[in-house]
């Protein structure tokens, strides 16, 4: 049932896509994926619009923003009141990057695969040349949490693909992000000879995860995108004696480098070429994102590049009310 069954509908195709860049990735995940497109009420494929890409968040994959909510809109649903409501048309791709890894952080790595050329090298062009889309000057995604690291990687490494980008609540702050949970995350290896293997094998024959656990296999998890190791268990490591908790400098130096925060210092320019940067966090952040968050804008801000940093009175959960803000702002840029 929708919110509003008055307001008109636009068309959420399911088609199947089927990677070569994803093809005997390191995990073993299919490279045969499912692909939703949302196009607006009326759309033809005579009109041609730019083109938006939603990139999920931890724990679930892009497809799921689909799925029918009962206190509030789904991003269709949303899409379609945004619309009517007089927001620039524009396609909108959900890809699904889920792994093994129980998420995506949307890079190229030797721990989970190739996502950033899987985005941008076959599910943008197959998109594009199907629905008759997008193109250079009228690309831009847009995610929240990982999803937000994913997109605020792609506008630092792939601007000249991209040209316009929205970090909702993106990871980032690596020191105040993940510190203070890897020691909790060391305890809870501990029952287990701090084995990660066998820790989780022990969670996934559980009937059901507590949040403790699913905290711990995502903080596991980042060990695979930002300092994989091919002769571990499903890549992963984490950058500290477990024992002890002290920091392995050259492992977390790795995790560093993949910091958005200081990635800026060497690819910052780059993203003077988008055409519109939006970012926003919740001040109260669970994640303690906030600080992240702010250390990009200021850098943004000392860089003379145009953006917009909104923080608001809320923390890091069903923040997705925010869409109201920045998808009309991306598509808005995107169509002038």
């Amino acid at each position: 049932m929708r919110r509003d069954p008055t307001i008109p509908q636009g068309t959420l195709h399911r088609l199947r896509h089927s990677s070569k860049v994803l093809k005997d990735n390191p995990l073993g995940d299919p490279a045969d994926r499912d692909l939703l497109v949302w196009t607006p009420p009326g759309w033809t494929k005579t009109e041609s619009l730019p083109l938006l890409v939603d990139l999920k968040g931890y724990w679930s994959s892009a497809i799921a923003h689909a799925n029918w909510q009962p206190f509030s809109e789904n991003v269709p649903e949303r899409l379609d009141r945004l619309t009517h409501e007089g927001m620039k048309r524009v396609v909108v791709a959900f890809p699904d990057c889920f792994t093994k890894l129980y998420g995506n952080q949307y890079l190229n790595s030797a721990g989970s695969g190739r996502y950033a050329d899987y985005v941008c090298g076959e599910i943008v062009p197959f998109v594009e040349k199907r629905f008759n889309c997008g193109g250079p000057g009228r690309r831009g995604c847009f995610g929240k949490s990982s999803g937000g690291y994913g997109a605020a990687w792609h506008g630092l490494h792939r601007a000249d693909f991209w040209s316009a980008i929205s970090i909702n609540s993106g990871d980032m702050g690596f020191d105040a992000l993940f510190i203070p949970t890897l020691f909790f995350d060391a305890d809870r290896l501990r029952p287990h000879k701090y084995s990660i293997e066998r820790y989780v094998k022990h969670v996934e024959a559980k009937p059901k995860l507590d949040h403790d656990d699913m905290m711990v296999l995502m903080d596991l998890a980042m060990g695979a995108f930002y300092d994989p190791d091919p002769t571990q268990f499903r890549n992963m490591r984490l950058p500290l004696d477990p024992y002890t908790g002290e920091l392995i400098l050259e492992r977390w130096s790795n995790w560093l480098r993949h910091d958005p925060v200081n990635m800026f210092d060497e690819k910052g320019e780059e993203l003077k070429k988008l055409k519109a940067i939006w970012m926003c966090c919740g001040a109260r952040d669970q994640f303690r994102i906030h600080f992240g968050m702010r250390r990009f804008a200021k850098k943004l801000k000392a860089a003379r590049i145009k953006h917009v940093y909104e923080e608001y009175e809320d923390d890091h959960s069903d923040v997705d009310y925010r869409m109201d803000k920045f998808l009309p702002f991306l598509a808005n840029a995107l169509s002038e």
